[in-house]
């Protein structure tokens, strides 16, 4: 049976939803139509003329990058720059490129834990949450249906604390309602007050999931017009966010440690700030340009924080509490495409896929 790229996009967002991605991104389907049937899938951290050249000589026509090719509008298509290029020759091609950035970065399990995984990590956990990202559902139901809009709610996607699923408090209580001329009560009389037991059910919810939530509550709901609330938090989502911190299952000395970083990333250099004369157990790390998070990384009592890319000035700072360790924006991402090789693989075990042969670094060390 034929997969088109719009199942490869759901499996791609159930575990990287697309509204996880930072502000400036630009994730999602970048080239082609939901519709179109895949041939192939080529897995890439960047998109170039060659590697939309290597898609077509395999005969597949979707390419997965971690990287966007588009992040800007395009006010014209002339083939002035690489990814006009691009563009030109993907679609000349028939080839399809969707791309899965910050969503993937910020996800639970996403490439930052991977990151950690590779570097023997053990507690890892996020290093800094997302903010403003959740709501609180209370609703209320009658005894007899708590349980049916409960798992209704929970299939949702509500209900979710760190490692913990199908979260909720309930409270059983007294409602009170009279139903007018035309309705269709559930229970009770038009025209008479009616008490009904009720359960009071709260619940959590990330906020790109309210719509979902609440046609889910109406559908399992018994009562023609359910009474639900829901709230903003300010409780950081704690399984979701930017970087990751962990520990290492036995303290490491700083050069020994900084040449397993080298060999696991086969980076050319390793750029670090001045030894401390001290073990490294915790680490912090964000791969690509992460450096803006090492605040948040010292604050957390991390020895080293590693991460692809820094600025000179920012190295100046807390040299003294917290090592440095910086391997290229390439090297410290480059195994995101083992991520979505697993996705994809796990819901379509016999689609072809492919990691590109090619390295897209444009950086490269004598």
């Amino acid at each position: 049976m034929a997969t088109t790229i719009k199942e490869i996009a759901t499996a791609l967002e159930k575990f990287a939803p697309l509204p996880l991605q930072d502000g400036f991104d630009n994730a999602g389907l970048q080239i082609g139509l939901t519709d179109a049937e895949v041939t192939g899938v080529l897995l890439c951290l960047d998109v170039t003329e060659q590697i939309i050249d290597e898609a077509t000589a395999l005969g597949y026509n979707l390419i997965i990058s971690h990287h966007p090719l588009l992040f800007r509008p395009l006010k014209r298509i002339t083939g002035s720059n690489y990814v006009e290029r691009c563009v030109i020759k993907a679609l000349a091609n028939g080839i399809s490129i969707y791309s899965a950035h910050t969503n993937l970065d910020n996800a639970h399990n996403g490439v930052n834990y991977h990151i950690a995984n590779k570097l023997g990590l053990k507690n890892v956990r996020i290093l800094v949450p997302k903010e403003n990202s959740l709501l609180k559902l209370a609703v209320y139901v009658p005894v007899s249906h708590a349980e049916v809009v409960r798992e209704a709610l929970f299939n949702a996607g509500c209900g979710n604390i760190g490692n913990y699923d199908s979260c909720s408090y309930n409270i059983e209580g007294t409602g009170t309602f009279r139903a007018h001329e035309g309705c269709n009560p559930y229970c009770g009389s038009i025209g008479s007050i009616h008490n009904e037991a009720e359960v009071r059910i709260e619940t959590i919810l990330p906020t790109y999931l309210k719509n979902k939530a609440i046609s889910a509550l109406l559908k399992a709901h018994p009562y023609e017009e359910p009474a639900y609330d829901l709230y903003p938090t300010e409780n950081k989502w704690s399984s979701v966010g930017s970087g990751v911190i962990g520990e290492l299952e036995d303290e490491c000395d700083e050069k020994s440690f900084l040449l397993n970083i080298k060999e696991t990333f086969s980076a050319g250099c390793v750029k670090h700030t001045p030894f401390r004369g001290k073990p490294i157990k915790r680490v912090a790390l964000c791969g690509g340009a992460g450096a803006s998070f090492a605040s948040a990384a010292l604050s957390s009592g991390a020895d080293l924080y590693l991460t692809g890319e820094a600025r000179y000035h920012e190295l100046f700072d807390n040299t003294d509490k917290m090592m440095y360790a910086i391997i290229g924006h390439y090297e410290s991402e480059q195994y995101t495409t083992e991520i979505l090789h697993d996705i994809i693989s796990h819901e379509y075990p016999d689609l072809p896929i492919k990691t590109t042969s090619i390295s897209t670094n444009p950086i490269n060390c004598l």
